[in-house]
């Protein structure tokens, strides 16, 4: 019952609202006519005063007085005529307010509201949350202000803050975790990857310092090993960038997922991409969405490069391997719109762009990648979630 008196009270609220200024128009305009008519009456005993006490000539009053009595004139003139349109402009739009608009609302609720559903406080639903998900992390947040050294809640916790990109609260969480139950190679790469969120795709020298300190407990760890050879690349050291991904590409497994995407930061760095083995074909210079530690890229995508263009590569300089590489992308660009249902080929032509430092191609790309996968979707947000790893504004690509 309570529900049904506040909803009475704020439509009736709003009503007022909407209805006072088509309510009060005529009078407005009346009272702006007679405030204008009261100043100019002012100004008329003005003149006097200034006349009787010689300030001004009997010609120069006999000017002002007739040009403030000719607006006197004009204002008052206007009165009638002005006076009853407001009541009957706005008849129809007042009845629309008063009968209309609520019985509206209304309908709408009771089409896609709940009215049988009893009230369900905070508590209530943090006691049987079910799987929504803002529910159970509110409630694991309450465990954690209550018991704040629980090392378990923060290390659950820390992940999912990073999948809503909540980053800050994250990176809070990891470091949280870390402190209570000590540094592990998952944590720390998380903590890494919260870090270079917040910096937009740049692994900073922190973010570098903790995967440092992740390879000290794992050295063969393939995720660490990728974000410092990245680092490497985004300082402007080619060749170490190179060397530290093609030590990784050896280390790897023929069918390691992240192997396409380490390829293609071999080539963009002068180097010709591994996996010449027929065994594990379709190395892709060409930009793989897939995360190192990800599920793997789609190896017979549009625009991989096939056993010979690797073969080739290797023969030819750094700048026709790079012409050859943005050939590969324009390829990739072409069978993409013929056929936009390819969210791995979209994933692939924005990092390649992104690579490619043609950032404006890269937005393009995003943007037709998302008509084909919406935002609303999981691909359309892990399309976005790449855009802002690599920098690419994503305020024009959402409309």
């Amino acid at each position: 019952m309570l529900f049904w008196i506040l909803v009475a009270v704020l439509t009736a609220a709003l009503a007022v609202i909407l209805l006072y200024p088509l309510l009060r128009g005529a009078k407005a305009a009346d009272n702006i006519r007679a405030g204008e008519a009261a100043v100019y009456r002012d100004q008329l005993r003005e003149l006097d005063r200034d006349l009787n006490g010689g300030l001004i000539t009997p010609e120069e009053a006999d000017y002002a007085r007739a040009e403030i009595g000719r607006r006197l004139i004009a204002v008052s003139a206007d009165e009638p005529a002005e006076t009853p349109k407001p009541a009957r402009h706005h008849r129809f739009t007042e009845a629309f307010v008063l009968l209309v608009l609520p019985v509206l609302g209304l309908c709408l609720y009771l089409t896609t509201g709940r009215p049988d559903l009893p009230s369900q406080p905070l508590e209530a639903r943090l006691e049987n949350p079910g799987n929504d998900v803002a529910v159970l992390i509110t409630k694991a947040e309450r465990h954690l202000a209550e018991k704040p050294d629980d090392g378990k809640g923060w290390d659950v916790l820390a992940p999912i803050y990073f999948r809503t990109m909540r980053v800050n609260d994250a990176q809070v969480a990891y470091r949280n975790a870390i402190r209570l139950l000590g540094p592990s190679p998952v944590r720390l790469d998380g903590l890494a990857e919260t870090l270079m969120a917040v910096s937009d795709g740049v692994v900073t020298e922190e973010a570098r310092q903790v995967l440092e300190q992740s390879l000290t407990l794992e050295p063969d760890n393939p995720r660490a090993r990728f974000y410092i050879a990245l680092s490497m690349e985004q300082a402007g050291r080619p060749n170490e960038a190179r060397q530290a991904f093609e030590a990784l590409a050896k280390q790897s497994p023929a069918d390691a997922p992240w192997l396409p995407l380490v390829n293609e930061h071999i080539a963009m760095n002068g180097g010709a991409p591994a996996g010449t083995d027929p065994a594990a074909p379709g190395a892709d210079p060409a930009a793989s969405g897939a995360d190192p530690a990800a599920s793997g890229a789609n190896q017979a995508a549009p625009g991989s490069p096939t056993q010979q263009d690797v073969a080739a590569a290797e023969t030819m300089s750094a700048g026709d391997r790079q012409q050859m590489i943005r050939g590969m992308v324009e390829s990739l660009d072409a069978k993409l719109s013929e056929d936009p249902n390819n969210f791995e080929g979209w994933v692939r032509l924005v990092r390649s762009y992104a690579v490619l430092n043609d950032k404006d191609r890269a937005a393009g790309a995003l943007k037709r990648g998302l008509a084909a996968f919406p935002p609303p979707g999981d691909q359309g947000r892990q399309l976005l979630a790449l855009a802002r790893e690599l920098g690419i504004a994503t305020e024009g690509a959402k409309q």
